[in-house]
């Protein structure tokens, strides 16, 4: 099926130039690719890529499962890295806190003729800007 590890390193090595980034994006997604039901350029992935790479250092990836048919595959991994540089996030950006960052990530791609033409992806935002500081969670006044 898909090269996993060299697909994953799109998102957390160093990216080339502009052309040739957008370039290894198209080698494994569609263009434009469904991502949670919209359509992203490889542009916008790259952009997407580039803007982890900034927020992101010493990002490591932990395989938990892997599962496979004959046009999905689901992996789920645990995303570890420092946070050393500013998160653009829903709620706007939360600067840079240097502390380390865990989620972790389910990711169900569709694939056909040898591309990812759509990405389904659950991941734990909320906890981890509340583990980078960035929110706090409400206590029960009574207790």
């Amino acid at each position: 099926m898909l090269d996993l590890e060299r697909l994953l390193s799109l998102w957390t090595e160093p990216l080339p130039d502009e052309a040739r980034a957008i370039e290894a994006f198209r080698e494994f997604y569609a263009d434009p690719v469904l991502v949670n039901g919209s359509p992203i350029t490889a542009a916008g992935l790259v952009a997407r890529a580039r803007a982890q790479q900034v927020a992101f250092s010493d990002v490591r990836l932990q395989l938990l499962e892997r599962v496979e048919s004959a046009d999905k595959l689901v992996i789920v991994f645990v995303q570890r890295a420092r946070h050393t540089g500013p998160l653009q996030t829903p709620l706007g950006e939360v600067a840079p806190t240097g502390h380390w960052m865990e989620r972790q990530i389910i990711d169900v791609l569709t694939v056909r003729q040898g591309v990812v033409t759509e990405v389904r992806v659950v991941g734990d935002e909320l906890g981890s800007l509340v583990r980078l500081g960035a929110l706090k969670l409400a206590t029960d006044a009574g207790s």
